[in-house]
């Protein structure tokens, strides 16, 4: 996938999960936690507006197609990730992980452990994500060749 369609790409995804967020916010009050299922809503929407804008940046930044394409699949899965691991914990009720939002609330052990590995993985995913990207943003950095 050359550099316009990935940020093209970006640009589509961005706007389909900050149209899953709003959608989540319909129907967060129905959830075993409304409150996780407020995050699920924040999340989609502010996950969907960084992909956006990672979207329009995507042609200055200054990487290797192979640091460009790891950025792109960590972006995408990061944010869906978040997206779709607050909802589960908001629909299952977890707490274990998220004590603000999810005090007094407490899932199945499997419930706990898929939403603890999807909020743990998507962390270390934007970790890597916000590091790239700022390195492909450094001043003075060449194109690739």
């Amino acid at each position: 996938m050359v550099a316009a369609d990935k940020s093209r790409a970006l640009l589509w995804h961005g706007v389909f999960l900050f149209l899953l967020g709003l959608t989540t916010g319909i129907v967060s009050g129905s959830m075993a936690n409304p409150r996780m299922g407020l995050s699920s809503h924040l999340e989609g929407v502010m996950n969907g507006l960084f992909l956006l804008a990672l979207g329009l940046l995507w042609g200055r930044l200054r990487l290797s197609a192979r640091w460009l394409t790891a950025l792109f699949w960590l972006a995408l899965y990061g944010t869906y990730v978040n997206w779709a691991s607050t909802l589960a914990a908001a629909i299952f009720g977890t707490g274990r992980t998220t004590p603000i939002a999810g005090a007094g609330h407490q899932g199945a052990a499997w419930q706990e452990n898929l939403v603890d590995a999807g909020l743990y993985s998507l962390s270390v995913a934007m970790l890597a994500v916000c590091v790239i990207a700022l390195v492909g943003l450094r001043p003075g950095a060449e194109p690739p060749h």
